[in-house]
């Protein structure tokens, strides 16, 4: 009996720390697409923030002008790329409406009062992007318009989180952001949004199947924790953070036990070299100082440049091409390609 305890106990043992090291895993690759989604959205913000059709409306106070740029603009990202939820807005340099891309009629409309995130931005007028409340909660990227050293306004970039919540469902995380009720207070349009806990839910594409499981879990545990394996189903916790390092809320994560099983069978399939985040991939490219820079061709490394600028369902065949093109690389050949960026992130796995 003492064996048979013993041997129960240390397999209980042994399940908390797979689990521990899975959701550690988990919560690493969320953070990953959490700041690819910030730097995704302040690189395009910078791009448009250098619009010359744009500044010339500023410069004219041409408010119909400006609506009719950005409305285009809007038009043509979401046909033709994955950018299906964006807004765009310009800002006087005082913080008031110009213009924005989704409707009219709000020129004028001062934004400072209940935009606590604009207040950095007027002292030291550098480019900024995270989670801020507005009268939504959006990721926002604000970036300064300039002629010469002259500030015309500020242009931001707006998009839901629902976009990011849809990502991630398909690789089987359902994504509950959740906004601290304190500040419904600016946020007028969340106020009929339902709530979990003391939290408003912010995505409105969220998962209801799990709501009767989500309020039987001991949240005192999970805030303690940050992870919990519950009925077969994985829940973490993780602070969210606005633009200035504020918690204003937190990311609920959910996998059940077939998502658990999808995650960590694609997780094993995978080559080595497609387990790396997109960032991951650009920043090797980019930092190859050689002609083919230890590829065998031009082409090859093309190849894998491709990689982070398509969307999960185009990039599936992608990887099978390049998994079997690495396999003709020699594992030094591997490594040397490797090593010519520096990554902050520890990247597991064997090397075949």
């Amino acid at each position: 009996m003492g064996l048979l305890f013993s041997l129960l106990f240390f397999d209980k043992e042994k399940r908390e720390d797979d689990i521990r090291v899975l959701s550690d895993h988990i919560v690493s690759n969320f953070q990953a697409g959490l700041s690819y989604e910030m730097a995704d959205l302040l690189s395009f913000s910078l791009a448009l923030s250098e619009d010359g059709k744009l500044k010339n409306a500023l410069i004219a106070d041409d408010e119909e002008r400006g609506y009719e740029i950005l409305s285009n603009i809007t038009k043509r990202f979401k046909k033709y790329t994955h950018l299906k939820s964006l807004r765009l807005q310009v800002l006087t340099p005082d913080f008031s409406i110009f213009s924005r891309s989704w409707d009219t009629g709000f020129e004028g409309m001062p934004l400072q009062w209940f935009r606590e995130d604009l207040d950095t931005l007027l002292r030291n007028k550098k480019p900024k992007v995270g989670m801020e409340t507005g009268r939504m909660l959006t990721f926002k990227a604000t970036i300064p318009i300039r002629s010469g050293a002259t500030v015309l306004g500020y242009l931001e970039v707006i998009k839901l989180i629902d976009e990011f919540a849809l990502k991630l469902r398909k690789r089987g995380i359902e994504l509950y952001a959740l906004m601290d009720t304190r500040y419904l207070k600016q946020a007028t349009l969340m106020r009929e949004f339902p709530y979990l806990q003391d939290f408003v839910i912010v995505n409105q594409n969220f998962n209801k199947q799990f709501i009767s499981h989500i309020k039987s879990v001991d949240w005192d545990l999970l805030n303690q924790k940050y992870y919990l394996y519950d009925d077969n189903i994985l829940y973490l916790l993780e602070p969210m953070y606005n633009g200035e390092g504020k918690k204003i809320g937190q990311y609920l994560l959910i996998l059940s036990k077939d998502a658990l099983k999808r995650y960590e069978q694609g997780n094993s399939a995978v080559s080595f070299f497609t387990q790396f985040s997109d960032d991951d991939i650009k920043e090797v490219v980019t930092s190859w100082s050689k002609s083919h820079n230890g590829f065998h061709s031009e082409y090859e490394k093309d190849m894998i440049a491709s990689l982070p600028k398509l969307q999960i369902e185009d990039k599936k065949e992608l990887e099978l091409k390049v998994r079997d093109i690495l396999n003709d690389y020699q594992k030094s050949e591997l490594i040397d390609i490797i090593l010519h960026n520096r990554h902050q992130e520890v990247k597991r796995g064997i090397v075949k």
